[in-house]
């Protein structure tokens, strides 16, 4: 695991924020002679479970060894969103004339400008997670490396610390591909990307999942020019293959560049100020070898948990260093009090999950409850422009293999208030088991689709139907609509030849 990341450039914002998530001067106390929780990790996962253990009056004990905040609000989910807000104003200026709008002097994003307000407000949302916040709940704060030395006991520097409970929520890190000389040639993941300060001209992204295309089209728009490197037949492979297409055709019209297919990147140089990414064909492709020139190279093609140096055999936790700490429905390791949260053992690997799962963790671990961690009705949100969100399950899955269901689509093109805004591309599409009303899983593609899907994961989570979806007055112009109008289809369907009949001949009667 890499040690406390350089945090460049060092500027008053990035001072600010590494005083509230790393005091540089802090001092750890003296450990208290037991402790109820002590939790290794202070992402997402490790301060929502340390702030409920406090507030119950629990003795917590909270290790991190980086930044306290994790990867969302240091090197993630923060920062990025901060710089693809930028990018869509710049977007939109450049489209401005299509609304009737004239911007005489034309737009150009002033990309120094656009990171250090990334700094600035990283920056301010960091006291929300900063040491002295979760002191003074009374959170006994320890920075360093944290590993267990038993089953009940754990050790940071020269401390060492008993517990009743603990958990793991160290999360995970970039998994870097073994290609030759990537390791010399300075490349980028998100613990590095968030210091760039100069717009680089060529930007070469690997991997054409969530964090690559999203970055892809910020960067683009924030004049870049972008290359995705993605092997395989399409972007964002996890994803509705309509949306998927959707999102590649949005990158089409904006200028980025898209390598798709069974072309392997075999090599990494540097020369000069550049680097130079080796591509190879399939056998039998003639001239298969080619070279793509960039100035900066981003690599995200996953995630690796964070399992080594933790001491975890000597606690008795089984792990895995690609699937990382294995847990049961309850999320408790091999060692029944320990626990485990976040990305260093869930599928999913979002924030939300992470904070959901520490709640889970919390009740188990503090008062001997039985909850479960359930990932059915998991909804997660790609921010491109369209936004792609999904929760539950797709036809196109392995895991519904066999499955039988109806598919409810809405296309934006239908509904009142994207058209008035010029947004028709993306849809509603919502699966229900065959026959019911009863919701397995849906996409959406929108501007808003993140906030839109939550509409659907509460109705899931709710069991509740299309029916009472349709039967729920929504507000008119919105984008909502769309999600009403899928329903109100589903409505339709369940009007057999016969039944419409009857209904035609009555409503006859009534006009006698």
């Amino acid at each position: 695991m890499a040690e406390l990341p350089l945090i460049l450039p060092y500027d008053q914002y990035n001072y600010e924020l590494v005083a509230n998530v790393h005091p540089l001067d802090w001092k750890n106390p003296e450990p208290a002679p037991m402790y109820n929780l002590v939790i290794i990790g202070a992402g997402t996962a490790g301060l929502v479970a340390a702030a409920i253990a406090a507030a119950v009056g629990a003795k917590v004990a909270l290790i991190e060894k980086r930044l306290i905040g994790g990867d969302c609000l240091n090197l993630g989910c923060v920062p990025s969103k901060t710089i693809i807000s930028s990018s869509r104003i710049s977007e939109e200026v450049r489209e401005a004339a299509s609304h009737g709008v004239n911007v005489i002097c034309g737009a150009e994003a002033d990309f120094p400008a656009v990171m250090e307000r990334m700094r600035r407000l990283r920056a301010r949302i960091s006291k929300h997670d900063s040491a002295s916040r979760f002191q003074e709940m009374g959170v006994d704060i320890f920075l360093g490396a944290g590993k267990f030395t038993g089953p009940h006991s754990a050790q940071v520097g020269e401390s060492e610390l008993k517990f009743k409970k603990a958990l793991i929520a160290t999360g995970a890190r970039p998994f870097v591909p073994p290609v030759e000389g990537l390791s010399g040639v300075g490349y980028l993941t998100n613990e590095n990307i968030f210091n760039l300060t100069t717009r680089p001209a060529r930007f070469g992204i690997l991997g054409g999942g969530a964090i690559g295309c999203e970055m892809a089209q910020a960067f683009q728009r924030l004049g870049s020019q972008v290359t995705i490197l993605q092997r395989g037949r399409r972007l964002m492979e996890k994803e509705d293959s309509e949306a998927s297409a959707i999102i590649h055709g949005v990158f089409h019209k904006e200028g980025v560049r898209i390598v798709l297919g069974d072309k392997k990147v075999t090599k990494v140089e540097v020369r000069g100020n550049e680097k130079i990414i080796f591509l190879e064909g399939p056998p039998g492709a003639g001239d298969r070898t080619e070279g793509l020139h960039v100035d900066e190279l981003l690599i995200s093609v996953g995630r690796t948990p964070n399992v080594e140096g933790l001491g975890l055999e000597d606690a008795g936790v089984e792990f895995d260093v690609r699937a990382g700490v294995k847990v049961d429905e309850h999320l408790r390791s091999t060692n029944h009090d320990i626990y485990a949260a976040g990305d260093v053992c869930l599928k999913y690997k979002f924030t939300h999950t992470a904070d959901a799962a520490a709640r889970v963790v919390a009740a188990n671990a503090l008062f001997s409850a039985r909850r479960k961690c359930s990932t059915a009705s998991v909804p997660w949100c790609t921010v491109t422009d369209p936004e792609v969100a999904h929760v539950g399950l797709c036809p196109e899955d392995s895991t519904c293999d066999g499955m039988e269901m109806d598919t409810f689509t809405k296309d934006f093109g239908e509904i009142d208030r994207t058209v008035l805004e010029g947004e028709e591309e993306g849809f509603v599409k919502i699966h229900v088991k065959k026959g019911t009303d009863k919701i397995l899983g849906a996409t959406i593609v929108a501007r808003n689709a993140g906030d839109m899907i939550s509409e659907i994961a509460l109705a899931m989570h709710s069991d509740i139907g299309l029916k009472e979806i349709s039967e729920t007055i929504h507000p008119y112009p919105t984008r909502a609509e769309a999600i009403k109008r899928a329903a109100d289809d589903y409505m339709a369907s369940r009007l057999t030849p016969g039944v419409k009949k009857w209904l035609g001949k009555w409503m006859e009667m009534k006009r006698k």
